[in-house]
């Protein structure tokens, strides 16, 4: 039997998570958080085998709770289980090390195979990603620019396309702000644009925030 922790700011999607995972007879012990903090706390506390972990987090956002989950806690597998777009987040965060990338659209059967097979060591794929993955080997297929940052470029081109400051950013993520400003330049090359206002405005377009 296993232990799963979810989390997700959404009482009503952490309940409806919960009471299908416990109805599959499956997992023994469901645990809830509604923050980042919450989630870094219970993992903390006590070893899940599997996060199933929702990107729009308040305070700490998702990417940083998995960035740190793989670093603290290698044993416990992460699912993301999110209402953005797949074909936009789901290369970037399976490259930042999740298991598998899950939209909310997907039907609660979808979710227990996705579950099934993160649980069991592998990573799960929709049809859907396989399919943009397959794209991707194409040199002429015509992808997002987001998708060839790196992990730690696009975690930081996230938090600037949210309003953050570089020092702010520096501040969360224990780098030093000129670190922060080589990556945002690195992002800025990488996608051709010239400022926080030009990246904002990509991820709008492209789904990357509401």
């Amino acid at each position: 039997m296993y232990h799963v922790l979810i989390a997700d700011d959404h009482a009503v999607v952490r309940a409806g998570l919960r009471q299908y995972l416990e109805d599959s007879g499956r997992i023994s012990d469901v645990a809830e958080a509604g923050t980042g903090q919450q989630a870094m706390d219970l993992l903390r506390a006590k070893r899940y085998d599997l996060l199933i972990l929702d990107i729009n987090m308040p305070g700490r956002g998702g990417l940083d709770i998995l960035k740190n989950v793989r670093a603290s806690f290698p044993d416990t597998r992460v699912l993301i289980v999110s209402g953005f777009p797949e074909q936009q987040y789901a290369v970037n965060v399976l490259k930042a090390g999740a298991s598998g990338y899950l939209s909310k659209e997907s039907a609660p059967e979808e979710l227990m195979k996705a579950v099934q097979l993160v649980l069991s060591g592998r990573r799960y794929v929709s049809s859907a990603l396989a399919e943009q993955l397959v794209a991707n080997l194409d040199v002429d297929s015509d992808q997002p620019v987001h998708t060839g940052l790196s992990e730690r470029e696009f975690q930081i081109f996230c938090k600037l396309a949210g309003g953050r400051a570089v020092s702010e950013i520096a501040r969360e993520l224990c780098l030093s702000v000129k670190t922060v400003s080589t990556y945002r330049s690195r992002v800025l090359e990488k996608m051709n644009l010239k400022s926080n206002a030009d990246i904002t405005r990509y991820a709008l377009q492209n789904g990357l925030i509401q």
